[in-house]
């Protein structure tokens, strides 16, 4: 089932990406928020604090709670810290 990603990172960055893939949009997600981590001025430690805190907690949740909604037809959405991640169905 195809499915929207949409993301934002507060005060930094919003994004979406469109696929069937949760997989794949779990790597989509670390690329492109971790890209804006990286732009963001943050210090390498503080950098892999983020991830290790919020990306990877929420890439993980998409893979379980995220695929289970989707694949019955509802809407998810979490966050982690700064970061909101949110999945729906697409028509």
């Amino acid at each position: 089932m195809t499915f929207k990603m949409t993301w934002a990172l507060v005060a930094e960055h919003a994004d979406e990406w469109t696929g069937d893939s949760y997989r794949e949009a779990t790597m989509v997600l670390k690329d492109r928020v971790g890209a804006a981590v990286s732009k963001s001025g943050m210090n390498a430690e503080a950098q892999a604090h983020f991830r290790e805190t919020f990306l990877n907690p929420l890439r993980e949740s998409l893979f379980r709670e995220g695929s289970s909604a989707i694949n019955s037809g509802q809407p998810w959405s979490a966050a982690a810290g700064p970061l909101l991640v949110a999945l729906t169905p697409a028509a």
